[in-house]
């Protein structure tokens, strides 16, 4: 049996930070000189920024993007959370000299919809409820890229999303035109 498991690997470079003193590396750090940073009225201050050509981005959700009177609800169709932040993406790495093509990684968090009302499910029927928004989401988030340039994904369920949000995404692509 191996040993080599991605847990391991990954609590031995933690130590491996801690131990030769490399706790700096997860403090964060303020944009250097000329990079960009992006603020949404709707959310607190991002830490979205541009280092070495590539672009950091955090926090995009349903409503980035949109007037209050147009925030979708987490009421809303799930499917409706997806198209929206994928679109909101789009703009984002856009502006930052970007494309969807040249995205490299995503972490895509799904919530359930927690509001008066309606009934959060538990055991099989919470999996399934998650299993449900996971293909939703594959069938949606294809569609925004060529053919064999989708990046790296890791997707995971989590309790709450702000912004009134089913779906949030965080990531980097490679710049690849100076933002105008």
């Amino acid at each position: 049996m191996e040993n080599s498991t991605r847990r391991n690997f990954f609590g031995k470079i933690a130590v491996a930070a801690i131990a030769t003193g490399a706790t700096n590396l997860f403090a964060q750090q303020t944009p250097s000189k000329g990079s960009s940073t992006e603020t949404n009225p709707a959310r607190p201050a991002r830490s979205n920024h541009i280092y070495d050509g590539i672009y950091y981005f955090s926090g995009v959700g349903s409503n980035d993007g949109y007037p209050k009177e147009d925030h979708v609800r987490v009421t809303d169709p799930f499917e409706k959370h997806v198209t929206r932040t994928m679109d909101a993406l789009k703009k984002s790495v856009e502006r930052a000299g970007s494309s969807m093509d040249s995205l490299i990684h995503l972490d895509v968090f799904l919530c359930l919809p927690l509001a008066d009302g309606i009934n959060m499910p538990n055991g099989n029927a919470r999996f399934d409820a998650h299993k449900a928004q996971y293909d939703a989401l594959n069938k949606i988030y294809g569609t925004y890229f060529s053919p064999g340039k989708a990046p790296s994904r890791a997707c995971m369920a989590v309790e709450w999303i702000p912004g009134d949000s089913l779906i949030e995404i965080v990531g980097t692509a490679k710049v690849v035109s100076t933002a105008g």
